[in-house]
């Protein structure tokens, strides 16, 4: 859920959100809508809009954190090859629910961001790969493109500029596999969602073969906010190498849950307190998972850190796709380590045998153990087992299970133990 804007918010994603009509393109043209496509097209070439990207420091907000504008320089623009814009919209990751906010509220935010980017590489087709639990948005994403051919911002010769541009829906199947950029590209294709091995990388094959520019939705929808006022005005609302907002989804134990769009590198510590309201219940804070589910954990004591992602990165682990999940002192870790596996071994996709087989034995090691079934062995198997996916797989699935069970027990092997000799579970019957 968004809620009404906090005071330490910094809305620039979300700055239409609440007008009314607020997916409708009259509303968007009227708060700035498109002024940003009108002035890459009449003002910059496809080389300044890359530069300008760069300058802003946006990195991608799909969770690996790599420079946008880096990512479209690497596209062979001189290819004979047709080039394709596509939109991540499959987001999957527990604890992450930001883009459907974008899309739900400001379509035309997001289809904007696409067409700069079209035009920065010279594309002239794009997919919005939407997640299967998603598709009631196809609709509102649907008429928002219906309304953009009505006005001239997509189709042929848009805005009498002689670009052409294209801009499609596809839905998923609600596979978690399919948010990982080559099983997306497989599924669009109309083949099985399973990952690539790379190189080679999107940007030369990738959709059909071809050249692709693939960011995830709120990484497209930042781009008309930069072109319009400039990349340094961007990156100076975050960090150094941070740009801009970001926003963050928080949940679990706190008093506010909600979507809220602060600066990059904001304080955790803050973002709990100020703008969350804190740990429910009164309760005492017990763990953070910083950027969604595959993010290794934060202990109590470890979360006095900016939200950026090389803080996150030094501090051991990432800031991910920013769903940032509030753990209190009365959650059972042991299972919490359960629920997160059990998780990832009914997405695996099935490829790759450490991912496949590890999930599996990973899950059975812990209900065994959380169940007070467990051996004091049991914990370095379950820490060794982890260990041995790292790395090893197609895709990033078998370490998104891996890390945050890794550093569970490397961080709460004391609550493992105290499940061991048939004792029960000290945390159960809590609420």
């Amino acid at each position: 859920m968004y809620n009404a804007p906090h005071p330490l918010e910094v809305r620039i994603l979300t700055r239409r959100f609440g007008l009314p009509n607020s997916a409708s393109i009259d509303t968007y043209l009227a708060h700035d809508g498109y002024k940003a496509i009108e002035k890459a097209l009449a003002e910059m070439t496809p080389d300044k809009i890359i530069e300008e990207v760069k300058a802003s420091a946006l990195r991608g907000r799909g969770g690996a954190g790599f420079p946008a504008g880096l990512k479209w320089s690497f596209v062979p623009r001189q290819s004979p090859k047709p080039k394709y814009i596509v939109v991540n919209a499959d987001e999957s990751e527990p604890g992450t629910c930001k883009d459907r906010l974008l899309m739900e509220n400001d379509p035309h935010q997001l289809i904007e961001g696409a067409l700069i980017a079209a035009r920065a590489v010279d594309a002239h087709a794009g997919y919005i790969y939407v997640r299967g639990e998603y598709r009631y948005l196809i609709d509102i994403l649907d008429r928002a493109i219906g309304e953009a051919y009505q006005r001239g911002y997509l189709g042929k010769n848009i805005l009498g500029s002689g670009f052409d541009f294209d801009l499609h829906t596809h839905s998923g199947a609600g596979a978690y596999e399919c948010g990982e950029e080559s099983a997306l590209l497989e599924s669009l294709e109309g083949k099985r969602g399973i990952p690539r091995i790379r190189p080679p990388f999107p940007a030369v094959v990738g959709a059909f073969g071809c050249p692709t520019v693939l960011n995830n939705v709120e990484t497209f929808c930042s781009v008309p906010w930069i072109i319009l006022n400039g990349g340094a005005a961007y990156a100076n609302l975050g960090t150094r190498k941070n740009g801009g907002t970001r926003l963050f989804c928080l949940s679990g134990h706190i008093n506010r849950p909600g979507v809220y769009e602060l600066p990059m590198g904001f304080p955790l510590p803050r973002m709990i307190e100020e703008v969350g309201g804190g740990v429910w219940k009164g309760r005492k804070l017990k763990a953070v998972i910083p950027g969604g589910s595959s993010c290794p954990v934060l202990k109590a004591e470890e979360t006095n850190l900016p939200m950026d992602f090389d803080s996150l990165q030094a501090a051991g682990s990432m800031l991910g796709s920013g769903g940032v999940v509030i753990i209190d002192e009365d959650t059972c870790m042991v299972k919490a380590a359960l629920r997160i596996m059990r998780f990832y071994a009914h997405e695996s996709c099935g490829w790759c045998i450490p991912c496949r087989e590890g999930t599996m034995w990973l899950g059975k090691l812990l209900t065994r153990f959380h169940a007070g079934a467990g051996t004091m062995s049991d914990i370095d198997l379950i820490r060794e087992l982890a260990q041995n996916m790292l790395g090893k797989t197609f895709c990033p699935l078998g370490d998104a299970a891996a890390l945050p069970t890794i550093s569970i027990v490397k961080k709460f092997r004391e609550e493992f133990e105290e499940h061991l000799n048939g004792r029960k579970c000290p945390h159960e019957g809590k609420g």
